[in-house]
């Protein structure tokens, strides 16, 4: 005899399952960023009594003052537990994602992975559409609108990018940005967990960019896993060869990603043109 769990226990176990796996992600994080702490107040022990009887030189030129933080440093209060929960990320990039997009490049043509970059870039233009909308852009708004109807159509489903043939481009924007656009302040830089940078501000316009995803788009729950792996491995994928030159050039890759993530999205709340007083910019020495 065989036993099977209701569609909607089973469904409630699953969630459940997730939640709990976050909730462990966030734990870890915050347990290694208390080591960390714990470790730094830690007093240092002491000399030996021949070295501390040692005359000490005297400097040849005085030491000069510490520098000012830098305003991505300003940004970003939860430093410690930031670099806690990006280390975790790192690993589950290193021990899961990164072997899964290396395999699905190297397994899938080309031409075949653009068509699916085309399909998820056109079911996301729609959402940029209701962005633009709500952020009082209407020309873009009619734009995005005009490239998925037009791609849906004529594109088999988005999977020829026709509109940009056309000279259509995209304006992507996600609810972050219109809440930016709407005068909501960043707040601090903030890691999630699994997905990365963020700020408060983009943290709680995530729920609908999720919710407005092609993976939650697609009405078919059991069609769902496929359709969300395969958009993290599109994603993943845009971003190879970057990942390997930042490896290899960033002395600090936490400080180079935050720095960038928040004058990226700078830029793009502001359309390319940020005020003239850019909070990420370091702030000028005097003199100059």
């Amino acid at each position: 005899m065989r036993f099977e769990l209701p569609r909607g226990l089973a469904a409630s176990r699953l969630a459940a399952c997730a939640r709990a796996v976050w909730l462990a992600l966030v734990l870890a994080a915050m347990g290694a960023a208390a080591a960390a702490q714990t470790a730094a107040s830690a007093p240092a022990p002491d000399a030996p009594a021949s070295a501390a009887s040692a005359p000490v030189a005297e400097p040849a030129q005085t030491a000069e003052p510490d520098e000012p933080p830098t305003a991505g440093q300003l940004a970003d209060p939860w430093e410690r537990f930031n670099r806690a929960m990006f280390a975790v990320n790192e690993v589950l990039d290193a021990d899961l994602i990164y072997p899964l997009t290396s395999a699905y490049v190297g397994l899938v043509p080309q031409l075949v992975r653009l068509g699916v970059s085309n399909v998820f870039n056109n079911a996301e233009d729609l959402w940029s559409a209701v962005n633009n909308l709500l952020q009082g852009k209407f020309e873009q708004s009619i734009a995005m609108t005009f490239r998925f109807a037009w791609n849906s159509t004529f594109g088999l489903a988005g999977i020829l990018d026709m509109a940009t043939e056309l000279g259509i481009e995209r304006t992507p924007e996600d609810f972050g940005q219109t809440l930016g656009a709407w005068g909501m302040k960043p707040g601090p830089y903030l890691v999630l967990p699994f997905f990365g940078p963020s700020t408060v501000r983009d943290a709680l316009g995530l729920p609908l960019d999720i919710a407005a995803s092609p993976a939650y788009g697609i009405n078919q729950g059991s069609f769902r896993p496929v359709t969300t792996v395969l958009q993290i491995l599109d994603a993943r994928s845009q971003f190879l060869d970057a990942t390997r030159a930042l490896d290899a050039l960033a002395l600090d890759k936490y400080s180079f990603v935050r720095d960038a993530f928040l004058s990226r999205r700078l830029r793009m709340v502001y359309d390319g043109n940020p005020p003239e007083d850019n909070p990420i910019e370091p702030p000028a020495k005097p003199g100059q």
